[in-house]
């Protein structure tokens, strides 16, 4: 007896040495990480500077370009998220892709090029043009009532570290045929910058709603609606009643045009909510927390639109009015956020899509999606779209198949038999001999141009890999559908595929083609995380055999690898930011322009200024008060804040003039804030997953 408790004795020694070796480990850790996430934030902040000059960059690499060029591309572009398709207007077998990002888990490249791929012939072709959007994702695009044009608006743009960014608010006009862009300036009154909106059609006007933007401080979801006159040139923003019920902010929903408006469904945005805190120790009671939770819409409206009257002024603006409808019959279940939807003869094609489910407070698991459904906008109901089987050819066994005599079959012949005679005569042979005639068919208008084509492309009766925020478009009664986005783990993965779906038919899944990639780059923090797990599970192992000698034991359950990733995320913030506090010469020099002082940027006002680098100021005017021989702590607190406002103050106006000239240059490319993601205070950029 005595020696099983001594063997317990040393087995809870050897426990608490592995323990404190552990803890010893994790603080060395915790301390790397801390210096690596201080270097990515720095070399952010380094980006920031070359923001501009990486746009410039681009934009002398366009100009190169003398006039519109297109080339038959070697192959599918490269791979990319959040660009948009759509089906060329006017001509039934073209696809118009364009922009997009990639990132590969360390730097993000987005695009600026417009890729045409023709359908018949397999074939793609990229379009160089010395006036194009400069690059963006997150965009919206929508062809007119008048099908000659395609209008573009916004979108966003970042650094390749992803450290700052900011949205576009230019507005552009693609015309198919010639491929040329023009930029369209308007005067009075234009939406502002955003992503994730939509814009969609309606007879001579363009409806645009929804997006977000980001603030140095938040994700702003809007609510607003502007409708553009293709025929005037001029944006109106139509105010609606107070009492009216209207969609609530969001971005990422579908919005398909209608006879006599728009249709609104579903969306993402996230919402304030509050939550009662853990308990901090036995009989403590529960507080209240303020959280950032994401919000999927489930419901659904209606724009009405009505032209003005004939004796209407000049660009009168048309009226809009919302109605909300009920929740459409049949929805997809369970909810789900990124699902794409495009129209398709009075109703609307979805697929994808992403569901999370919160297993705790910071424990996330997803299920991704790739079911079909149709939308019946006039009926508000959901019907799922499943593949099937082609039925084989009509016939009785022993039996050749049945000879089809329709109408355009008996055409058909009478044809030949005209043909033949005429060849007949041609060749002086007698007309009873029309059998041994010979006839050459001439080749219908447009099928040498649009042949088949050349290579065979595999048909599944599975819809494409699950994923959410694919791009899909539809073109002659054929669904297609590319790329979109997967995750697993900590990875992301951007698929680079292309599919086809005949919406009549629903007789399977063409693959035009699906390419692989494995570039992701794993980073430091995912490293130590897989080590972290692997270690946690020895111990799990170990702590589980000792359980189950000692009855009674407390036993110690391992969190997933995203829930600790998550709260070492959380840690790293603060410690980071302690880290900023203490050394905010040292990163203030790096990031200065001349004089080692904090520096304005563009757009920003003389109070946000002071906000971004208030601990800066005080640092200074404490160093600058101990080198004249006086000491800041007898100063109050207000006192001290005020005087450094006043140095901020100073220096936003000395760099004034210098400042002006950015914005000047950046609002000529359609840029209207840079904001720095490395200070936002809501999470960074969870919702652009979305």
């Amino acid at each position: 007896m005595a020696k099983a408790k001594k063997s317990k004795a040393d087995s809870k020694e050897a426990k608490k040495a592995r323990t404190a070796e552990k803890k010893q480990r994790q603080a060395a850790k915790g301390e790397k990480k801390v210096k690596t996430k201080t270097a990515k934030i720095e070399g952010s902040d380094h980006e920031d500077e070359d923001l501009d000059e990486i746009l410039a960059e681009y934009k002398r690499q366009q100009e190169k370009f003398l006039k519109v060029t297109e080339e038959v591309c070697d192959g599918p572009p490269k791979p990319r998220a959040h660009s948009t398709l759509l089906a060329a207007p006017n001509d039934p077998n073209n696809l118009l892709l364009f922009g997009g990002e990639y990132f590969n888990g360390a730097l993000a490249q987005f695009f600026n090029d417009l890729h045409i791929y023709n359908i018949n012939k397999d074939e793609w072709r990229c379009i160089t043009s010395p006036n194009a959007p400069l690059p963006r994702s997150g965009h919206a695009w929508t062809r007119a009532g008048n099908p000659n044009y395609v209008y573009l608006f916004g979108g966003e743009f970042s650094s390749p570290k992803q450290g700052t960014f900011h949205h576009y608010s230019d507005f552009w006009r693609l015309e198919p045929a010639t491929r040329e862009w023009t930029r369209i300036e308007v005067k009075g009154n234009t939406p502002a910058p955003r992503s994730g909106h939509r814009m969609t059609y309606w007879k001579q006007y363009i409806i645009l709603f929804g997006g977000f933007q980001d603030t140095s401080n938040q994700t702003k979801y809007l609510a607003d609606v502007w409708i553009f006159d293709t025929n005037h040139y001029v944006w109106y923003a139509p105010t609606f009643p107070p009492a009216q019920l209207k969609p609530d902010a969001r971005s990422s929903f579908s919005f398909l045009p209608h006879e006599q408006g728009a249709v609104l469904y579903g969306g993402y945005s996230r919402i304030k909510a509050t939550v009662a805190a853990n308990k901090q120790a036995k009989g403590a009671s529960k507080g209240q927390k303020n959280i950032v939770k994401p919000m999927i819409h489930q419901d659904c409206f209606f724009l009405r639109m009505t032209l003005p009257a004939e004796n209407s002024p000049p660009k009168t603006p048309p009226t809009a009015r919302w109605e909300r409808r009920k929740k459409p019959v049949n929805s997809p279940v369970p909810v789900r956020a990124g699902a794409t939807m495009a129209f398709h003869r009075g109703r609307g094609i979805m697929f994808g899509g992403v569901h999370d489910v919160e297993m705790s407070e910071d424990d996330i698991d997803s299920e991704f999606f790739n079911a079909l459904f149709a939308w019946n906008i006039e009926r508000n109901r959901f019907f799922p779209l499943a593949l099937r089987k082609p039925r084989a050819a009509a016939g009785k066994k022993g039996n050749a198949p049945e000879q089809r005599t329709g109408r355009r079959n008996r055409a058909q012949a009478n044809e030949d038999e005209l043909l033949k005679q005429l060849a007949a005569l041609e060749s002086g042979k007698s007309l009873e001999d029309l059998d041994d005639v010979e006839i050459e068919k001439k080749a219908e208008d447009g099928e040498g141009e649009n042949e088949a084509p050349v290579k065979e492309m595999p048909v599944t009766m599975e819809p494409p890999h699950p994923r959410f925020n694919a791009q899909i478009a539809v073109q002659n009664d054929v669904l297609y559908i590319y790329g979109g986005t997967f995750e697993k783990g900590d990875r992301e993965f951007t698929f680079d595929d292309l599919y086809a779906i005949n919406l009549e038919k629903l007789d399977g899944c063409k693959r035009i083609f699906s390419i692989e990639h494995e570039d992701w780059v794993v980073s430091d923090d995912e490293e130590d995380d897989e080590e972290d797990d692997d270690e946690w599970d020895e111990e799990d192992g170990e702590e589980e055999e000792e359980g189950m000698e000692e009855e009674g034991a407390e036993r110690n359950h391992t969190p997933s690898k995203r829930k600790a990733k998550q709260e070492e995320a959380a840690v790293d913030t603060v410690s980071v930011a302690d880290t900023e506090e203490s050394e905010e010469t040292d990163t203030t020099a790096a990031t200065t322009v001349d004089d080692g002082l904090p520096h304005p940027r563009p757009f920003e006002s003389r109070r946000d200024f002071f906000v971004r680098t208030s601990a800066e100021w005080q640092e200074i005017l404490m160093f600058n008060m101990r080198m004249k021989g006086l000491q800041p702590e007898t100063l109050a607190i207000k006192e001290l804040k005020t005087k450094a406002f006043d140095l901020s103050e100073e220096k936003w106006w000395d760099c004034r003039e210098e400042i002006s000239a950015l914005e000047e240059e950046q609002e000529e490319a359609g840029i209207t804030e840079v904001v720095s993601l490395a200070e936002r205070g809501d999470g960074g950029t969870g919702h652009r997953r979305r």
